[in-house]
């Protein structure tokens, strides 16, 4: 068992850090990939919808999973005539989910009951999201970019800790593999 992850934590390690320094290296690519995965998920959910529509047995559901599924064949054409467009909004998408987040988080740091340092942690993560919201917002241009490199550093630092976890398991099935007595 502590081989089999052991392996999968080798792969998801080395592929989360040539993940990294791709966006760390080259985040103008990154934010591409990202743009290009959006097009793809919005395609993806516009097959499944239009299946849906044509699987329904009454016009009100065939009607609105047809909007939905036009709907997202227009966000995807959208991401791929104008990427540049699709990565900002994109952007503006992420700092408003952080200002929500951070707005909701500061929010239950004073909620009662939480202990002083469940109240510091939320403060603290709220605050940090605020702060993202708002860099994201006043800089959206270099926000993307941004996001990228955070993203990569990210991946490396998980990819590490994959091989090092990895390396953990690979060690636990040495020492648990003993080879069986030969019965003569």
């Amino acid at each position: 068992m502590f081989s089999s992850v052991s392996k999968a934590l080798l792969w998801r390690g080395l592929l989360a850090i040539a993940i990294g320094v791709v966006s760390v290296v080259w985040p103008h690519i990154t934010v591409g990939a990202f743009v290009i995965l959006f097009a793809v998920y919005a395609f993806l959910t516009a097959g499944s919808d239009a299946a849906r529509a044509f699987s329904s047995d009454r016009a009100g559901p065939v009607a609105g999973y047809l909007l939905l599924s036009l709907l997202s064949l227009g966000a995807g054409v959208i991401a791929l005539l104008w990427p540049g467009l699709t990565a900002l909004v994109l952007t503006y998408v992420i700092a408003f989910w952080a200002l929500v987040t951070g707005i909701i988080e500061v929010a239950l740091a004073f909620q009662h009951g939480e202990t002083a340092g469940e109240r510091a942690m939320w403060a603290i993560g709220g605050l940090v999201a605020l702060a993202l919201g708002v860099v994201l917002n006043l800089r959206p241009d270099i926000g993307a970019l941004s996001l990228a490199t955070v993203f990569g550093l990210f991946s490396l630092i998980a990819g590490v800790s994959a091989l090092v976890l990895s390396a953990q398991a690979h060690r636990i099935a040495a020492l648990t593999h003993q080879p069986t007595p030969s019965r003569r």
